[in-house]
């Protein structure tokens, strides 16, 4: 599976991103694809997930109701809709998949089997 993320950028306190990560190589309904974050000096984070195309989506507590992790099957492309950015939201963003992931797995970085390179998200205040 390769993954091609875009997106990033600098953005203002409170204003939107829209990050996406295009998958070619697998059978993209299959795939559980995640966004990860890691900024300077931290260890990378969990921020959403989608499984198998839509079935469930999955976010970390601090961006609940301000993020939204969505997909285009037919465009093989995950989304993730940054709004109400705060200055600890900068980091790197990186996608992962997996064809294999259960749910209880969906948040563990260690369990995807393919990343994309990352995206640099910076929110200045």
């Amino acid at each position: 599976v390769q993954l091609q993320a875009s997106g990033g950028g600098l953005v203002q306190v409170g204003g939107s991103l829209t990050l996406s990560c295009q998958a070619s190589g697998s059978t993209f309904r299959t795939l559980t694809m995640g966004w990860f974050r890691q900024g300077i000096g931290k260890e990378r984070e969990f921020v959403a997930a989608i499984r198998r195309g839509g079935v469930s989506t999955h976010y970390t507590d601090s961006v609940k109701g301000r993020f939204t992790i969505s997909s285009d099957n037919a465009k093989n492309t995950v989304y993730l809709q940054m709004n109400s950015l705060k200055p600890e939201d900068t980091a790197v963003y990186f996608c992962a998949a997996d064809p294999r992931l259960i749910l209880s797995s969906v948040a563990q970085a260690r369990d995807y089997d393919y990343w994309g390179q990352g995206t640099q998200v910076t929110v200045s205040s």
